[in-house]
Parts: structure tokens; sequence; C-alpha cells
């Protein structure tokens, strides 16, 4: 699994940037190795991050080489007030199954369930977060 974080400052959105948004969202979305996307607001609510997870890197790729997405990495100054790429591959998530988790993020490559971490690791860890 392969996670994409778009970490962002919105800025000044116009039309076009709403008609790029839409295309390049719909695009990403009907990739063969799209899983989802979650979006999370930082405590302040002023960062957005919006995590797009895909099961392969050729989607990534796929995504990456979209004429309407190049277009838009070539304007984000015009509609962000800052941005930040994370691209991470997911090894495993874990949780204690009280928190609703989409059905992929259920598994990890060695069948662990998020009711059943390695030993030592805490549960709620996502591999893919970034330590501070």
């Amino acid at each position: 699994m392969i996670c994409c974080q778009f970490i962002f400052k919105p800025g000044t959105y116009d039309d076009e940037f709403h008609r790029l948004d839409a295309e390049i969202d719909d695009y990403a979305r009907a990739l063969p190795g799209f899983d989802r996307v979650e979006k999370w607001l930082s405590p302040e609510g002023d960062v957005v991050n919006a995590m797009y997870y895909f099961a392969d890197r050729s989607s990534v790729a796929q995504l990456g080489r979209f004429p309407q997405h190049r277009q838009a990495k070539g304007q984000v100054a015009r509609w962000y007030d800052g941005y930040r790429i994370v691209v991470s591959d997911v090894s495993a998530t874990y949780g204690d199954g009280r928190l609703p988790a989409p059905p992929s993020a259920h598994t990890t490559p060695d069948s662990a369930t998020t009711s059943d971490p390695p030993a030592g690791q805490p549960t709620d860890r996502a591999t893919h977060q970034e330590q501070s």
C-alpha cells in the first residue's frame, strides 16, 4: 500500500482550481490501484492533510503523469499558502477495533489484524505516520 499525503495550507481558490481539483480527484479515484482518500485538519484548522492510498506504484505514477495534475502542480503557489508531499509505503496498521477503518487497512503483509499487533508494538500505530 502506498500513501501519498498532500499536506497544504489553503490559499485563494478560483474556478480553475476547482475544475482541476475535481478532474484530478475523479481521475485518481478511477485508477485501478486506488484504495481510498482520508482528509484531516490540523488542530488549528488551517492545514489540511489529504492522504490518497493506492495499491501499487503504477497507479501513483499514472496520477503523476495525468495532464491536469501536471498543470495544477505548475500553479501551486497561486492556490496554496504552502504545501508538502509525503509518499510512504504502508506496511501495517494497528488498532483496538473500536475505531472504524476501511477493510484494506485491517491487514498487513503477514496477515496480522487490527487486534493482532506485533509484540512490543503499541496499538493505533500506523507505520506511515510522521514522527515529530
